[in-house]
């Protein structure tokens, strides 16, 4: 660990020095880039709903920040046609749960990550790979097989799991924007439609030491030169096909002159999940959730536009739910949106939410129990700010029932669908001549069960957090990440960090 500590502040600093001319070069054509495509991953406006009993441990893979190196996709999609190429270099150290008895265990990481882009199009790849000095007193150097050899240790991964991950990303376009958008790779933002079945779904929950391959595609019938249908699909992994979503919609007046309606959208979405436990030791059948949509853009002024949408869903175990809300921009840089949702019991709103992978075995078992019934009446809303073109993103959501419950003893026992959720993203993309760029994320299930609800607005209890920071100095990028969740069966939380150094030339 002294060596790899060592070897990072080298590395670091040698790019710090030598880095200066090649970033000169750099500038006019990474003017921008940034740590992700921040204009294609927004948050959704609505809020979204954890699994009904978030608060059991979470599956044996511990929850990691997403890795940087995967992060600093350049954004160049937007502008230009020229032909570019770029080679990297990190060095850092990640924690694995290869230690005895699954804990946590220290390697040392290095690579390198070309990438290459053309007008919209962009490619890279990541060749990277783990190593230990001195694991025991016998072995001078040990080189992580899990990188390059199928069910290492009997891990269960194919060689589409270990190798299609090696693409670092793929992507052409950018979504909302134009006709066809193509995204593989690492990404934490899958949604379809309004989201209120699939919302901010991200696949990068089990990093460093699992990477996973998903697709966000997009086509708009413009394309070919009829605007009046759309197609959207997702999978969260491309090798197991496990989370699979696809969305149709059409714009039956769109050739038309009525004013507002000429836009309206009218939508019809599918998601499912063909295998829930596949990060858990359990026996699980395919489940499913489906509903159709419709958005209308009551202003379409760029300063304050305004759109009213509506959805109805139902979830695996067949309970419905529907929602009616508006959102839109004011002033060109404040985001907001609100919903008034009316739900039957045992429904959850964006059942494929943000943190699904983590509670999927969860809902699936709540999904197999009888349906309760009545309805409940729900609400949902968000607001934020957008500015320096999408660089600067904050947005806090939250949703709950009307009637929710009081305080409950012990904490576990609540069921998260009775209490507000907050989720909160904080992030400052890459700026030129500003050294520090970083994103957070905070999601706070069961407000209100522990404490009462500002108390436990802060109390890290049922709490998932990340952080990645990173400092850029010449053609250098000193990188921290940081993850925690809670777990309740230990009462503390369960973290992944990682430390590297990266260069692009």
């Amino acid at each position: 660990m002294r060596f790899a500590i060592a070897a990072l502040i080298s590395l670091f600093l040698v790019a710090s020095i030598f880095g200066q001319d090649a970033q000169s070069a750099q500038d006019t054509q990474s003017a921008t880039d940034s740590t992700q495509a921040t204009a294609d991953s927004a948050p959704a406006t609505d809020g979204t709903q954890p699994a009904p009993d978030a608060t059991q441990p979470a599956p044996e893979a511990a929850q990691a920040a997403p890795d940087q190196t995967q992060a600093q996709e350049p954004a160049k999609a937007a502008s230009g046609s020229a032909f570019s190429f770029q080679g990297g270099i990190n060095l850092g150290s990640d924690v694995f749960l290869t230690g005895p008895a699954n804990g946590p265990e220290t390697w040392t990481r290095v690579g390198f990550q070309p990438d290459l882009s053309f007008g919209k199009i962009g490619f890279g790849i990541d060749l990277s790979f783990h190593f230990q000095l001195y694991q025991t007193s016998s072995d001078a150097f040990t080189l992580y097989p899990g990188d390059w050899v199928p069910n290492y240790q009997g891990n269960g991964k194919t060689i589409f799991d270990v190798y299609l991950p090696k693409i670092l990303y793929v992507r052409y376009g950018l979504k909302g924007q134009d006709p066809l958008f193509v995204k593989l790779g690492s990404i934490d933002d899958l949604s379809l439609g309004n989201g209120f079945i699939i919302s901010n779904y991200s696949n990068m929950h089990f990093l460093p030491q699992q990477r996973i391959f998903g697709l966000d595609l997009g086509i708009d019938g413009s394309l070919f030169g009829f605007p009046m249908v759309g197609f959207e699909a997702l999978t969260g992994n491309l090798a197991r096909f496990d989370v699979v979503g696809g969305r149709v919609f059409v714009r039956p007046l769109i050739q038309t002159s009525i004013p507002l309606l000429k836009n309206m959208q009218v939508g019809a979405t599918v998601v499912a999940d063909t295998n829930p436990d596949l990060y858990v030791n359990s026996t699980a059948s395919a489940v499913a959730a489906y509903g159709a949509d419709a958005m209308v853009p009551l202003i379409e002024s760029p300063v304050f536009p305004l759109a009213a949408f509506t959805d109805i869903a139902f979830d695996p175990n067949n309970s419905t739910g529907w929602m009616i809300g508006v959102g839109g921009r004011a002033l060109g840089f404040l985001t907001y949106g609100a919903q008034i949702r009316i739900l039957q019991n045992g429904f959850i709103p964006s059942y494929f939410d943000a943190n699904y992978d983590i509670f999927r075995a969860t809902k699936y078992l709540y999904m197999q129990k009888p349906l309760p019934g009545g309805i409940y009446e729900g609400w949902a809303a968000s607001a934020g700010t957008s500015i320096l073109g999408d660089k600067f993103i904050f947005n806090v959501s939250l949703d709950g029932p009307f009637s929710g419950k009081g305080v409950v003893s012990p904490v576990s026992s609540a069921n998260t669908v009775d209490y507000p959720h907050l989720r909160g993203i904080l992030r400052f993309g890459e700026i030129k001549s500003f050294p520090i760029f970083f994103d957070a994320s905070y999601d706070k299930y069961t407000i209100g069960a522990a404490k009462g609800f500002f108390q436990d607005l802060v109390d890290p209890t049922d709490a998932v957090i990340g952080l990645n920071v990173n400092f850029r100095t010449g053609a250098s990028v000193l990188t921290l990440a940081y993850d925690a969740k809670w777990n309740p069966a230990t009462q503390q939380f369960e973290v992944t960090s990682s430390l590297q150094a990266s260069m692009k030339f």
